[in-house]
């Protein structure tokens, strides 16, 4: 092989937090403090008491997406040193997880009304200077937490980062975020932090040959063989930039969709396939992507909307990051801006609710996204309107259309618009699946089942519609995908709620002649109205 090479196109880099996959929670401290607390430690050790039992559930369609760690019985040793890995090295996160749940239950004791001042002395101390205590207006306790300070404590730990490389030849990938990554043969396992600029040299060999021995000595790699059987010296598909004087849209999968005219490129909600292999469903893949990205737009903070699996690699070649305002100190709502900058971007901005950035004849606003985060206090959260010359569309991902008078309102300031992207799985995981670590309490049944991670329903999406009067919609951001099962569990059969109500839509906007349909794997859209030439 020569010693200019390309990185393989099906080669995954995977983000790892202390062998978990690494989702945007697990970064900042105080949320990742907790998950690993109450969520990675309890799989752990639920897996080691009962191994088979784990196996078997992750057998059963019904139960994907549950705690049930994926590996056979022979692997209970390497799953206790991990244990043994998490009570020692993560062990200061696990004191902050603790110190956390006592200061809730202090608060909730001794906070009645009256002046909270002689409550910091009782803080507990690996709490202590981080957070500042406060009440709401109807008197309830709470506390403000100061993520940037934490950010640069003890309790933010590089060290604990790192990647998995391996070749994926499928779709099938087993649900990532209860199963850590165990020592495999075909893995790589390379301990590195997510911001360290070796990963940006790494990920650009997928596109532009580069020296193996100097990625190989960059990452201590050399004389490795696994290691080295990754690249290759055949050369990748070159992208085709769109030059055209109108708009395209392409569908990538999920809420991912890529705007391009000759001179701009938009990516919103990036979550990119692989090139490389034989796919049971047409897509487009990270293949199919500009050499420079001119704008990342991310919607909300959950994992199938940030994908670290994605974006690092695609880091090098982003020049903006467009994100919700946030960082309201509270714990289920970590800030997107310090997470980004971080892990290497120090190209964020952020948008507030009805702010415009504008770049020449392209205008992208901030609107308000409702529901969708199980009535919690989120304010990280944004649809965005995209208007570039006369043509605009709007991007709602997952947000529940609950008090259509907002959007009414949004309307009388932004306007028609000529497209809609509609999240519909409107029956979505319940609040314990994503925020059961942070919660004080238990919540009851009824109460996890009734506060979901739901989207709009036929009913609230066609009022969406009648508000904005577009000519097109699509609905988008179902999860449905094959290679998507990894980070979403979802598989719908026609009797799925979200299937029968996005079916629904597609047939009442049909009926006022309106273009709908459903995304699945992929898709063009091409504008060709108006010429959008000197953006």
């Amino acid at each position: 092989m020569n010693d200019q090479v390309y990185l393989k196109p099906n080669v995954v880099i995977e983000p790892l937090l202390n062998r978990w996959y690494c989702w945007s929670h697990l970064i900042s401290p105080a949320t990742a403090a907790k998950i690993v607390k109450e969520r990675n430690l309890k799989i752990i050790n639920s897996y080691i008491q009962a191994p088979k039992a784990h196996k078997a559930a992750t057998k059963n369609p019904k139960l994907l997406g549950g705690p049930f760690m994926d590996y056979p019985t022979e692997r209970k040793e390497d799953v206790m040193a991990l244990k043994q890995t998490t009570e020692t090295r993560q062990g200061q996160l696990l004191q902050l997880a603790d110190a956390i749940s006592e200061l809730e239950t202090m608060l909730k004791k001794e906070a009645s009304g009256q002046s909270l001042d002689d409550l910091y002395a009782k803080i507990p101390t690996p709490l202590r200077g981080y957070v500042e205590l406060v009440y709401d207006l109807n008197n309830n306790p709470s506390y403000n937490i100061f993520e940037s300070l934490l950010y640069q404590s003890e309790y933010y730990d590089e060290s604990m980062q790192s990647i998995a490389l391996w070749m994926t030849d499928n779709d099938d990938r087993p649900f990532v975020l209860s199963t850590p990554r165990l020592d495999e043969d075909h893995i790589k396992h390379i301990e590195i932090p997510f911001a360290n600029s070796a990963i940006d040299q790494l990920s650009r060999m997928k596109k532009e040959a580069g020296s193996f021995s100097e990625i190989a000595k960059l990452l201590d790699c050399e004389n490795d063989e696994l290691f080295k059987s990754f690249f290759t010296e055949e050369k990748p598909p070159k992208y085709e930039k769109y030059t055209g004087d109108h708009i395209r849209m392409r569908y990538f999968g999920h809420a991912c969709i890529l705007v391009e005219t000759k001179d701009i490129s938009i990516l919103v909600d990036p979550l990119i396939s692989y090139y490389g292999y034989v796919s049971e469903v047409d897509h487009f893949s990270d293949v199919d992507l500009p050499d420079v990205i001119d704008y990342v737009l991310i919607t909300h903070n959950h994992q199938d909307h940030v994908m670290f699996e994605t974006l690092l690699p695609l880091r090098h070649k982003i020049k903006n990051i467009i994100i919700p305002r946030g960082g309201n100190g509270k714990l289920q709502d970590p800030s997107l801006k310090l997470m980004f900058q971080n892990i290497g971007f120090h190209n964020v901005t952020e948008l507030d609710v009805m702010e415009r950035f504008s770049l020449a004849d392209c205008h992208i606003t901030g609107v308000p996204f409702l529901g969708e985060h199980c009535d919690l206090n989120i304010p990280t959260k944004l649809c965005f309107h995209v208007k570039i010359a006369s043509f605009s569309m709007l991007f709602v991902a997952d947000s529940c259309n609950v008090e259509n008078e907002i959007y009414k309102k949004v309307h009388q300031i932004i306007g028609d618009t000529d497209v809609i992207f509609l999240g519909m799985e409107c029956e979505g995981a319940p609040l314990s699946w994503i925020y059961g670590p942070y919660l004080t309490d238990k919540v009851p049944k009824e109460m996890d089942e009734s506060r979901r991670l739901a989207g709009s329903n036929s009913k609230r999406g066609m009022d969406l519609v009648n508000t904005f009067n577009p000519s097109e919609v699509y609905v988008y951001a179902m999860g449905m995908e094959p290679w998507l099962k990894y980070i979403s569990s979802i598989k719908y059969t026609e009797a799925s709620i979200p299937i029968i109500e996005s079916n629904a839509l597609i047939k009442a906007c049909e009926a006022n002649g309106i273009i709908s349909e459903r995304l699945f794997g992929e898709k063009e859209i091409l504008y060709q109205g108006q010429e959008v030439s000197n953006i």
